[in-house]
């Protein structure tokens, strides 16, 4: 695997692999890396993801180089990607970068003599968040196929939920789409499904559309995606998921969310044993070990 950029770009034999390799990876400390580099180049806010990469490539005796601020990078000085791309690949062995722009990812590493890792590039996808998800349905749930998925919040915007979207769409799963006209999950994404064979549904009927849901995952309506504040204040609060619901309408779900959460998951549904947005984190960690270690092996 030279460079993750897409979903798309993974057979399910592929996926299978890593997940595999995932799981053998749950709290493992080792020096399979031991003396290559990763540079993690962070143009937008990033918590878990950063931190997931960084952790990954330590517990393997890796080490990280690390931008977290583009006003600290000759980019502020008109340096452009694909010079940047040139320049990082003579100091690390792979590169994990997240920007705003949609296809920076692949820009990147069409200019890359390393592997280069796509964390999210704007709108676009978040491959690395996508493989975590379907780790997380596949640990919780024991499989994948015959699952009903219930996607909820921003589906136009959310890489996260693109990215999980296509690597379901390799397995016999139907989904259901929740969210508001304004948001709805993009054509072209539909469009895949259509031709993969696989069921879905759309409705913004929050209550309506979570009911017998037996993976449940809810996205944020991102305030960075909005042209303007007021547009955003329409819709922040337009889902909220409660306790209450859960046990009434998804009882045997999993709550599931790539988080930060903000405003679509209320704090009392961590009481639930079903919330895994947790138990997520810890998933991700181990699988881009897998990822790492499948690039540099």
């Amino acid at each position: 695997m030279k460079n993750l950029l897409s979903s798309e770009s993974l057979s399910k034999e592929a996926i299978e692999e890593i997940l595999q390799k995932a799981d053998s990876f749950l709290g493992y400390r080792g020096e399979d890396l031991k003396g290559k580099i990763l540079a993690n180049l962070f143009y937008e806010p990033s918590t878990r993801t950063r931190l997931s990469f960084d952790t990954a490539m330590k517990r393997l005796g890796g080490e990280v180089l690390t931008v977290t601020d583009v006003h600290s990078t000759s980019i502020m000085k008109g340096e452009t990607l694909d010079d940047t791309a040139k320049v990082i690949s003579q100091f690390a062995d792979v590169v994990a970068i997240r920007h705003p722009e949609s296809g920076s990812a692949q820009r990147f590493a069409e200019n890359s003599d390393v592997p280069v890792i796509n964390a999210g590039d704007g709108a676009g996808q978040h491959p690395t968040q996508g493989l975590l998800d379907l780790f997380t349905i596949q640990k919780e749930k024991g499989k994948v196929d015959g699952l009903k998925i219930v996607m909820t919040g921003d589906l136009k915007y959310s890489r996260c939920s693109n990215s999980l979207a296509y690597y379901l769409s390799n397995y016999d799963v139907e989904f259901v789409f929740v969210a508001p006209e304004q948001l709805k999950m993009k054509p072209e994404l539909l469009k895949h499904l259509d031709e993969k064979g696989i069921k879905y549904s759309e409705t913004d009927d929050f209550k309506k559309g979570i009911e017998g849901a037996e993976v449940l995952y809810c996205t944020r309506i991102q305030q960075e995606r909005f042209a303007s504040t007021a547009e955003y204040e329409e819709l922040k609060d337009v889902y909220i998921l409660t306790k209450a619901l859960v046990e009434k309408k998804c009882p045997d779900s999993i709550v599931m969310a790539p988080l930060p959460r903000v405003h679509e998951i209320s704090k009392e549904v961590d009481e639930l044993p079903n919330a895994a947005y947790f138990r997520q984190i810890e998933n991700g960690v181990a699988v881009r070990m897998a990822i790492l270690t499948k690039m540099l092996s």
